[in-house]
């Protein structure tokens, strides 16, 4: 059975990423903070008759991910998948951001993922299978609102270095990149947090495919680059129904 890891698996887009690769027949680790979301997420592959492991802990902690990749080889199997899917938003105006605050959102949007890279990679090579890492970037490493610098740098920071890993891991490694547009995730969260969303007509038709996102569009995505895109790497794959190609004028 391929094994498929992914940092922050729980909720939103990381849990459709898990559900999707369990439908496929994946065993799936989930590395994530939100210990019910986790629990609940892993406990309905298990209950579909699937294989899951998931652990608790904070996504930027070095040490922590270490010992989930570990864990993932010697209770699932070496992961022939990674998906770091992990970030932290921190809207704030730029003149009030502490270096703090910045600091944390490089070390879960971007640390965190060479991290994990470094020691799936590993575990790959010292297990003579060919892998693939999907690393979730967004349209924000190129695209700004006001006072989003700490999140727009961490997605930067991916799509750098899925280009620079993809060099330097090939050809045993594929690495790509996803960049989502707007993605709903509010029903996609924990059953007890979960919401049914609502999205205006301007909501939807500023987009040129005519709605919003959801993280089924993003899971589909990484099952492609994971399977069929075997002459694929170092790209960075945007999923956004269009809105980084429309242009807009103001009347």
């Amino acid at each position: 059975m391929p094994v498929v890891a992914i940092t922050a698996g729980a909720q939103g887009i990381g849990r459709a990423i898990a559900f999707a690769f369990a439908r496929k027949g994946y065993a799936v680790s989930i590395l994530d903070s939100a210990a019910d979301a986790g629990e609940e997420a892993a406990g309905m592959i298990v209950h579909e008759g699937g294989r899951s492991l998931f652990v608790e802990a904070d996504v930027a902690d070095e040490a922590a991910i270490r010992n989930w990749i570990g864990r993932t080889v010697s209770e699932l199997g070496t992961p022939t998948v990674l998906v770091n899917n992990a970030g932290l938003m921190i809207r704030k105006p730029f003149l009030d951001l502490t270096l703090a605050e910045f600091d944390r959102a490089l070390g879960v949007g971007l640390r965190a993922a060479f991290v994990a890279s470094q020691a799936a990679a590993r575990a790959m090579m010292a297990a003579e299978i060919s892998g693939s890492i999907i690393n979730i970037a967004s349209t924000r490493a190129k695209m700004s609102e006001p006072n989003t610098e700490a999140y727009a740098a961490s997605k930067g920071g991916i799509a750098a270095l899925t280009h620079a890993m993809a060099v330097s891991l090939g050809p045993r490694i594929r690495v790509n990149a996803i960049s989502p547009g707007w993605i709903e995730t509010r029903d996609w969260q924990f059953s007890g947090r979960a919401k049914s969303p609502h999205h205006s007509e301007a909501d939807r038709s500023q987009h040129p495919v005519g709605r919003v996102g959801t993280p089924d569009d993003i899971a589909r995505a990484c099952l492609y680059l994971a399977g069929d895109a075997a002459f694929t790497t170092g790209q960075n794959l945007v999923i956004d129904g269009g809105m980084t190609v429309k242009m807009i004028y103001e009347e």
